[in-house]
């Protein structure tokens, strides 16, 4: 690094990627600094000869400095591999400063004689990391599996057996073992402890939600383009599998429909492929960092696209740059199992599958994000299915009322249709006030018919049913 570039770093005084020690620093001093922005984000540690304020002054004695700095970071445990310490020279002066880099992204969580730091300005410095916080950096970077770990409380009275039962059957491992056995050789059962770990009851048990708080999928339908008080929402929960199937359902039931014709035959179009929807589900389910609570994954269906959100970053070295040729998996377990059930395949992990998928039904590539505690794969379908012209609330105007009018309803139905365009959904009793010269047997019929076309979703039973847009 230039003299100038390191002049720069000193300007900007002490920060979350910088620490400035003075040449009468001990090893164990820039151990500490080393191993602080290890466990961070990285960044540099600068060694001069005296600290006045935010200013360092040159070294009296370079080469000693440098000594230190060699025995700093073998002090540290497991060895941290970084470049070797600089001696950074003012060719004007001859002041000379010691600079040590710490990349970004290490795998390893560090400490230096037992104890565990991080970098955190908030804190003043450098401070230990609290046990849960060592516990959920150890998992981020793989030295940890969450889902191996036993379930806190749980026994087996919390599977379902007959799931593990039909599960075992499929991958051949009945009757030549126990069921406890065929979770065992999964990684779903802790034999010493005699208990169904994390991935056990994910995968097999009756209220997983139990014992992994926040292991849930929340889905909701906006009628506009953003977020609104006219939805449809779902909380999912359960076993994998059946959150999978069900999250499926939710889309599938709530995105729209057209056609094409293909030479004289007219074909059914769906707003995004059923495979592709499928692939970015399962990937959020088999990928997501279980560890994180107080969030679960987001299905966000809009009139323009859908947003599939997962809490947790992108695992081990996987980037946003390599994401279809790197394969890394944060839950080993719950990807083998998924991938015995036919969900997933156990190499492929379906995201180069959603790109060809999208490609060949004629529609962009999904947009990736990652955020600062998940990650988010957006897709856009045919936006030709919707004929819709959505208002600053989000509410779709003109091309939908088009659509009313071609599609042969009669005024009542065209009514109950204006209704909801300013109302978050409509009862069969307000249906009645709107129309009350009409029998209550013929306004059920036309509420039906609305829903059979798929204009209307119907929710609740008997005295609780109401209706909302689809």
């Amino acid at each position: 690094m230039e003299w100038s570039q390191v002049r720069a770093l000193v300007g900007q005084g002490r920060g979350k990627r910088l620490e400035l020690l003075a040449e009468r620093s001990a090893p164990r001093r820039i151990a500490e600094a080393l191993a602080a922005l290890a466990n961070a984000e990285g960044g540099h540690v600068l060694i001069g000869g005296a600290l006045q304020g935010q200013e360092l002054t040159g070294l009296q004695d370079p080469q000693a400095t440098l000594d230190r700095a060699m025995d700093a970071i073998l002090l540290c445990q497991p060895p941290l591999i970084v470049p070797l310490p600089e001696l950074v020279t003012n060719n004007d002066s001859s002041e000379c400063l010691v600079l040590l880099q710490v990349p970004e992204g290490l795998p390893n969580v560090y400490a230096v004689e037992g104890r565990y730091l991080v970098r955190d300005d908030t804190a003043g410095g450098n401070r230990p990391l609290a046990p849960q916080e060592l516990k959920r950096l150890l998992i981020q970077r793989g030295r940890l599996s969450y889902e191996a770990q036993e379930a806190d409380g749980a026994t087996a009275d919390d599977l379902d057996w007959e799931r593990v039962r039909r599960y075992g059957e499929r991958v051949g491992l009945l009757p030549g073992f126990t069921l406890e056995q065929v979770l065992q050789r999964r990684g779903c059962w802790a034999g010493g402890a005699n208990c169904p770990t994390i991935a056990g009851v994910l995968l097999f048990g009756r209220l997983p939600e139990r014992f992994v708080r926040s292991s849930e999928i929340i889905a909701v339908r906006y009628a506009g383009p953003r977020m609104s008080d006219r939805f449809v929402r779902e909380d999912i929960r359960g076993p994998l599998p059946d959150q999978i199937q069900r999250a499926e359902a939710f889309v599938l039931s709530n995105m729209r429909r057209g056609t094409r014709l293909e030479g004289l035959e007219r074909i059914e179009q769906l707003e995004y492929p059923e495979q592709a929807v499928r692939e970015a589900i399962v990937n959020a389910v088999a990928h997501r960092d279980y560890s994180v609570s107080g969030e679960g994954i987001r299905l966000l269906m809009f009139s323009d696209r859908l947003e599939i959100y997962s809490p947790g970053r992108l695992p081990g070295h996987v980037t946003l740059e390599n994401i279809l040729e790197e394969r890394y998996s944060r839950n080993e377990i719950i990807v083998q199992v998924l991938a015995d059930m036919g969900y997933i395949e156990r190499l492929g992990y379906g995201m180069d599958r959603m790109f060809a998928l999208l490609d060949a039904d004629g529609l962009p590539s999904p947009d990736l994000q990652e955020t600062a505690n998940g990650f988010q794969v957006t897709l856009y379908g045919h936006r030709e299915l919707l004929d819709v012209d959505a208002d600053d609330d989000g509410r779709e105007q003109d091309g939908r009322r088009r659509d009313w009018q071609r599609s042969g309803l009669n005024p009542r139905q065209r009514l109950v249709l204006a209704y909801l365009d300013d109302h978050e959904q409509i009862t069969n009793r307000e249906y009645q006030t709107l129309c009350p010269d009409v029998s209550p047997e013929t306004l059920r019929r036309d509420l039906a018919e609305l829903v059979r076309q798929g204009l209307l979703l119907k929710i609740g039973s008997k005295r609780a049913t109401y209706y909302v847009l689809r």
